[in-house]
């Protein structure tokens, strides 16, 4: 039996923000990858990293397409060329996420399956290792998409996408959430012909219904044919799909590859949680507001925890872990100022409580709403269809979403406004440099302020001026 501080079940994000937290502060920290290629996890393996370099790749060339307009005339993709690209950004963020280079730390890896044996102990490769914690950060999964001729197809989803062997000249997109419609678009920009089917009525389901009909419009712009509230039924040929409407009508659609991305699962396969008396509901384990599992000793964090699957949530819930491993005064999960951004071009970036949300919990709200159509710099650049909402409770910020080109960069300030409560106000008195594109958040505010003036308002500040 090898003992240690703390063992760790997997090396994502999840996993390593935790394990990394506690041999920085002292801990001895055992990790267990069942695979030495997945540490990094998903995220540097085959999901942000890689699909964030193709998104780059996918703008610059659009860039030069448009660059048309004034003359310049671009050659075709070299889709070998964007494949090392994409290779190389990964490599370089390997260099300090592989086992050689936590072993170099300090940090004990295993390479082998994780098994619980019981209530405090896990084996791997024959051997038993032990700790007062242990902290499950197996990650997910894509689901499959399980209809007839599925499997005789070129079929792909982000865990292997990127080792996808040329440019597909038809690509189907099952689903219509940030992963099919990222890399949809960052393809279609590559010269594929691109048709998403999915089920919802409108994309992007989880974000702001204004900026999901905006993304749409922009996407169809592209070229990019869209099925709403349609499945696929079944795949009669390699490269043709039977799909079908809300209205049961079929249609067939040609492709060369297929992308499905219809949601993910909690990985689990191997782990035995029952045998250390963990609770798991509906393939996912029990956990409360702690993050811990039935087995007060057990913790889940990161995709295993089954709630958002992004990397961040993984570093929100390491940082509450991490107090509550050492601090009396214990903090619970909570997610009322997460934010996250799809990363197509325009952006959708999202914060806060949703309008749903706040309806559900009976909270006073007024939505703000700012078009970008008299923005200076949304005019300079060309994106005037831009849009940001806002929704407030007086000068408090509960929540929002924008859309635009670098949304996710643009709404920073916002985010840490509702994170950390400064109000609207505060964004009102801020001086921007002109002309940033930032600068809409404050006319956002300005927008409010004029329309809460009154009559009785104006008039008093008549008389304080001198002007009867």
């Amino acid at each position: 039996m090898q003992k240690y501080d703390i063992i760790v079940i997997g090396t994502g994000s999840g996993g390593l923000s935790i394990g990394l937290t506690m041999h920085t502060l002292g801990f001895r920290v055992l990790f267990i990858e069942q695979d030495e290629g997945n540490v990094g996890g998903e995220c540097l393996n085959s999901g942000c990293v890689p699909s964030k370099a193709l998104i780059h790749v996918s703008r610059l060339v659009h860039g030069a397409r448009q660059a048309g307009a004034f003359g310049l005339t671009p050659g075709p993709v070299d889709f070998d060329k964007v494949k090392a690209y994409i290779r190389d950004r990964q490599d370089i963020i390997r260099g300090h996420e592989n086992a050689g280079y936590y072993r170099g730390m300090g940090i004990d890896v295993v390479v082998g399956t994780a098994r619980f044996a019981d209530a405090a102990t896990v084996t791997a490769n024959g051997e038993r290792y032990s700790a007062p914690r242990i902290v499950v950060a197996t990650g997910s999964e894509p689901v499959r998409l399980d209809v007839p001729g599925s499997e005789d197809i070129p079929y792909f989803d982000n865990q292997n996408f990127f080792q996808i062997p040329q440019l597909p000249r038809r690509l189907l997109v099952v689903g219509g959430g940030p992963i099919g419609l990222e890399i949809g678009q960052a393809l279609r920009r590559l010269g594929s012909e691109v048709t998403v089917v999915y089920s919802n009525d409108r994309i992007l389901g989880k974000d702001a219904p204004e900026a999901s009909q905006i993304l749409l419009d922009r996407l169809r712009a592209e070229g990019i044919v869209f099925h709403p509230q349609s499945k696929v039924l079944f795949f009669p040929t390699t490269d043709t799909a039977v799909i079908e409407n809300q209205a049961k009508a079929r249609q067939e659609v040609p492709f060369d590859a297929v992308l499905v991305a219809i949601g993910r699962r909690v990985r689990l396969e191997g782990l035995h949680p029952e045998n250390a008396g963990i609770e798991v509901r509906d393939g996912k384990i029990v956990v409360d507001e702690y993050l811990r599992t039935t087995n007060k000793r057990v913790y889940v964090i990161g995709d295993a925890s089954g709630t958002l699957y992004f990397s961040h949530a993984a570093e929100l819930q390491a940082s509450v872990m991490a107090n509550n491993f050492f601090s009396p005064l214990k903090r619970k999960i909570n997610y009322d100022h997460f934010s996250w951004v799809t990363f197509t071009d325009p952006e959708v970036a999202t914060f806060g409580l949703s309008e749903p949300q706040l309806r559900e919990r009976k909270v006073r709200y007024q939505k703000l709403v700012k078009n970008f159509d008299d923005d200076d710099r949304a005019v300079i650049e060309d994106y005037q269809y831009g849009k940001l909402l806002v929704y407030a409770q007086g000068n408090a910020i509960l929540g929002g979403t924008m859309i635009a080109p670098n949304a996710g960069e643009m709404i920073q300030e916002l985010i840490l406004a509702n994170s950390s409560g400064l109000t609207l106000k505060h964004l009102f008195n801020k001086t921007y440099p002109y002309p940033t594109a930032s600068r809409v958040n404050k006319l956002l505010v300005l927008d409010k302020y004029l329309a809460d003036l009154k009559p009785w308002m104006k008039r008093g500040l008549k008389l304080l001026y001198g002007v009867v």
